[in-house]
C-alpha cells in the first residue's frame, strides 16, 4: 500500500462533504469535506505503486480549473486517471452546487 499527498492552492469555498464511488476492482472512492484552508489537501492509499506522477498530472489539471479548498481523501483500487477526473467532478458537484461556489 501506497500514500501520496499532495496540496493545491484554493480561492473557493465547497458547501458540504461528498462520499463518491467504491473502492473495487478500477475504480475509487473520494471523501471530500469543506476546509477553511487556502488550500486542498490530497490524501491518497492505492495498491498501485509507482504512478506518482501520473497522480500528480491529473490532480494538477482538475485543482487548476476548480481551485476549492477541501481535505479529500482517495482510497484507490486501479482506476484509470479518466475515472479518477470523473470521481472528482462528481465529488464536486456533490459538495456543491457548481453555480454557487463562494469565493
Amino acid at each position: 500500500m501506497e500514500v501520496l499527498t499532495y496540496s493545491f492552492p484554493a480561492t473557493k469555498k465547497i458547501e458540504s462533504q461528498a462520499h463518491i464511488g467504491v473502492v473495487g476492482s478500477g475504480d475509487l472512492e473520494i471523501i471530500m469535506k469543506p476546509s477553511d484552508k487556502e488550500y486542498t489537501e490530497v490524501t491518497i492509499r492505492t495498491g498501485t505503486t509507482g504512478f506518482n506522477d501520473t497522480w500528480k498530472s491529473v490532480l494538477e489539471r482538475f485543482f487548476s480549473q476548480n481551485e476549492v479548498s477541501a481535505k479529500i481523501k482517495i482510497n484507490d483500487f486501479g482506476a484509470t486517471p479518466g475515472v479518477v477526473s470523473l470521481r472528482l467532478a462528481q465529488a464536486l458537484e456533490v459538495s456543491c452546487n457548481v453555480d454557487s461556489i463562494k469565493k
